[in-house]
């Protein structure tokens, strides 16, 4: 009996040792919060962002209108255009959808409901790393502004940002 506790014991110190001298000789790292969401550095890219955007005024007398994204709509759609990347599975997503819904889109503006999870390339071609990324493009599809808009899902917030 003695000796089963000793050797759970001696385990036991084993394990707390190699734990402490693992923390010990670990060298300390920041993380940013592209690695915490598991991006690699290499993965990231940072978006160039154009300095005269080409896009035209927002027409008023167009009504707002809040589509689903295909390979033709941002040729085929006038006026302000904003890609909205969003995941069903996301509340924060699922809560600016629905504050759009109620609200309306502003005149003008064709706000483009992207599936997260279904276009890496898009996300890749704009540097979105989060879902509930706003993403504001020309009429080529050229960048002009993004921001994430996870702490503050609103349609306001969209206005404040980008229109």
């Amino acid at each position: 009996m003695n000796k089963k506790i000793t050797l759970v014991a001696l385990v036991i110190l084993l394990c707390i040792g190699g734990s402490l001298v693992f923390l010990l000789t670990k060298p300390k790292q920041t993380e940013t919060k592209e690695q915490q969401i598991g991006l690699s550095t290499e993965e990231v890219q940072t978006p160039t962002i154009q300095e005269n955007p080409t896009t035209q005024p927002a027409a008023t007398n167009v009504p707002g209108k809040y589509v689903d994204y295909s390979s033709s709509v941002i040729a085929e759609t006038s006026g302000t255009k904003i890609l909205f990347f969003h995941a069903p599975w996301c509340p924060q997503c699922r809560s600016l959808e629905s504050d759009i819904n109620s609200k309306g889109v502003p005149s003008g503006v064709t706000i483009i409901k992207v599936d997260y999870d279904s276009n890496q390339a898009l996300r890749q071609q704009y540097g979105v790393t989060l879902q509930t990324t706003i993403v504001k493009i020309d009429d080529n599809g050229n960048l002009v502004d993004k921001f994430v808009a996870y702490d503050d899902p609103t349609l306001q917030a969209i206005k404040d940002r980008l229109l």
